[in-house]
Parts: C-alpha cells; sequence; structure tokens
C-alpha cells in the first residue's frame, strides 16, 4: 500500500511539475534509482531518459578515452527495443542495477538538472502527439542507433563522438518535453557529426594511401 501511495505522488508530481523537478525529487529521496526503478517511476518515458543519462557523458566536449563504451552498448540495445515496439525498457540484470543516483553524485548530478532546466525554458509541446506515435517512434529508435554507433566507432581520444552523442541527448529531451524542435535538432547535429567522423576518415584513408 504504501509503495502504491509513493507510484501515486510521482505520477501527480509528473503531471504537475517540470521534468527537472521531477528528475531531482527522484535523485534525492527515489527509494530505487537504478536503472531498472527508473522505469517503474517514469513509464512511457524512460527510455527517453535513460538515452538521456547514459549520453551525457560522450556528449561533453572531452576526450573519454573509451571509457563510456559500456553506455553505448546500453543505448544501443534499448533503441532497438525501441525499434520493436517496446513499451517498456528490458535489462540484463547487472545493467539494471545500474545506481543513477550514486553515478550522477555530486556536481555531475547537479549540472545535468542545471542543463536540463535550460533548455525547459525554451521548450514548448511541440508536436507531442506525432512524437507518440509508433511508426515515429521505431524511426526516432533507429536514428539513436546509428548515432550511438557512431559515437562508439569513434577513434578514442579524438572528440568525434561528441556530436551524435549530442544529437541523442537532444533527441531525447526533445522526447521528454514532447517537443519536436528538439528532435529535428537533436538529427541535424548527429548527422552533422556523422559527416564530420566519416569526412576526417576520409582524409586520414587518403592520406595513408598517399604515404605508402
Amino acid at each position: 500500500m504504501a509503495m502504491a501511495k509513493h507510484l501515486l505522488r510521482r505520477k501527480e508530481l509528473k503531471k504537475s511539475s517540470p521534468f527537472s523537478e521531477v528528475m531531482q525529487k527522484w535523485l534525492k529521496d527515489g527509494h530505487d534509482t537504478t536503472l531498472a526503478g527508473l522505469s517503474q517511476v517514469f513509464s512511457e518515458k524512460s527510455f527517453a531518459i535513460i538515452f538521456l543519462l547514459l549520453m551525457a557523458l560522450p556528449a561533453l566536449p572531452i576526450p573519454t578515452g573509451g571509457v563510456t563504451h559500456v553506455t553505448e552498448i546500453i543505448t544501443m540495445l534499448l533503441s532497438l527495443e525501441l525499434i520493436i515496439g517496446r513499451k517498456t525498457i528490458w535489462l540484463p540484470k547487472r545493467w539494471a542495477g545500474i545506481n543513477v543516483r550514486k553515478t550522477l553524485s555530486g556536481k555531475a548530478g547537479s549540472r545535468l538538472i542545471g542543463v536540463i532546466r535550460w533548455f525547459e525554458r525554451f521548450s514548448r509541446q511541440r508536436g507531442g502527439d506525432m512524437l507518440a506515435q509508433q511508426w515515429v517512434v521505431s524511426i526516432i529508435g533507429l536514428v539513436v542507433l546509428l548515432f550511438t554507433a557512431a559515437a562508439f566507432i569513434a577513434p578514442p581520444f579524438s572528440g568525434l563522438d561528441t556530436l551524435p552523442a549530442l544529437g541523442v541527448v537532444l533527441i531525447s529531451l526533445g522526447l521528454i518535453l514532447e517537443d519536436v524542435l528538439f528532435v529535428l535538432a537533436g538529427i541535424l547535429i548527429g548527422v552533422t557529426g556523422i559527416g564530420v567522423e566519416l569526412a576526417l576518415g576520409k582524409a586520414l584513408f587518403s592520406g595513408f594511401k598517399h604515404f605508402f
């Protein structure tokens, strides 16, 4: 009964409060702040929220040295689930038990909430009904898969994973805030990142052939 009341309060809060506030409260006093617990509280937006959390680090304009590969693999797995139309997330037990509160402890969590609040200032509910359609969700899942794969194969310490990952972050925010403009901006940034990655790869390959 206590758990049912707790979930009911969460649902009511989601309807009346900005997402940043709901997220902050969940990180502060949620009973289960694992990825599995997140899916129970945020239900239909769990995919987008997990994409946002997992791709925030590779989206930073700093070399990550390949340490984000695990988060990118999880993101690709969940994007496949989105493509086939799953409504709830499924993760292996080890990954489902990742503690979001622990991962975002200290300044990391505060900065993420601050970024979300900044975007909330400019967001409007534009195209929310369209974003809820299954065929659109499947296409977005495919886009997230491609952008994450591009971030995954980017050479370590190159910084080339930044733009594709940032594209996923913006798409995720667009789904969470129900703003199609954010989704389109994320797609544009991600495509630009892939273009830069391909152009640089082609230039390096041409230089390598010329050298030999």
